[in-house]
């Protein structure tokens, strides 16, 4: 009964981690040294930063309230580090944990040790960070192109692993591609996710920079943005269906529509081949005539 009142008083997540099969819970080894494998109280000045971290700005305020958190409730999920040699370890996830512990003054921490090279300790401490951290969108895009390019992973095994779809993937890695000043306000929460998805089809640095201050500076919304870039859009399209001389072919398309809706047919097209036909009509009735006119066909 009292081993079942304290495994409930681990927490789920090391809970977790104590019922898994790959889990060696037998922390030393016959020569006093901590193994692979084994969750152990690790003295914390034995254990060295992660290079390979994703993230390198931690809330100082959230440190505080977890560092207060550990003083009070000790710490609920072990954090995850791999061996290095005799007495040696470096961290694969967890630096929020370890860092709030020092702050509530831990000498040793729980961790479950692990056996990686430096590939999969990438791997973990991103997709560990992707899921549990609170990374801001540039932090999430970056993370997953790391994982892309440096873990050869394809989107589809990126899905599989962090748990989210191809889209969702797909419109944090397009933030990348933001301009620099962009995205610097995306991470310092001055833009949202949705402002920044708007301004994706926008080509032009200058233009993006440009709305981009409108929008802090004026608090506009997501769907003001929306209406900025949609007007921006029909505006190029406009510049871009340049009046090019028809070839004859096209001329007569055009005279036959004339006729055909006995009203004026203004016909376009650039030299991409993309153009519009414009309809003319008096009224009410000259356009009931002509929607009249285009459903013959459907009958």
């Amino acid at each position: 009964m009292m081993n079942a009142n304290k495994k409930r008083a681990l927490g789920r997540g090391l809970s977790a981690i104590l019922e898994s099969p790959e889990t060696d819970i037998t922390s030393k080894d016959i020569s006093g040294e901590f193994v692979a494998g084994a969750i152990a109280n690790i003295p914390i000045h034995l254990i060295e930063t992660n290079p390979f971290q994703p993230r390198d700005q931690f809330e100082e305020d959230r440190l505080t309230e977890l560092s207060a958190s550990i003083k009070e409730q000790g710490i609920i999920q072990p954090i995850t580090v791999r061996k290095l040699g005799y007495d040696k370890y470096q961290l694969i996830s967890g630096e929020r944990r370890l860092r709030a512990s020092k702050l509530a003054g831990l000498t040793e921490i729980p961790a479950y040790i692990r056996i990686a090279n430096d590939q999969q300790m990438l791997e973990l401490a991103l997709v560990e960070n992707i899921q549990r951290e609170q990374l801001n969108s540039i932090e999430v895009a970056i993370s997953f192109q790391r994982l892309l390019d440096e873990c050869n992973l394809t989107q589809e095994q990126l899905s599989d692993k962090v748990g989210k779809n191809r889209t969702t993937i797909s419109n944090y890695i397009r933030l990348l591609k933001l301009a620099p000043e962009v995205q610097v306000a995306i991470r310092d929460a001055q833009i949202s996710m949705g402002h920044a998805r708007a301004l994706i089809s926008i080509e032009d640095a200058e233009t993006q920079l440009a709305i981009t201050k409108n929008i802090i500076k004026k608090d506009l919304s997501v769907r003001d943005v929306e209406e900025i870039v949609r007007n921006l859009n029909k505006q190029t399209e406009r510049k871009d269906v340049k009046r090019v001389e028809l070839p004859e072919p096209l001329k007569q398309s055009r005279n036959y529509l004339t006729s055909k809706f006995g009203t004026k047919v203004d016909l376009t097209r650039n030299d991409r081949g993309k153009g519009s036909i414009v309809i003319a009509f008096k009224n009410d009735n000259d356009l009931n005539r002509i929607l009249t006119l285009l459903g013959e066909g459907n009958d």
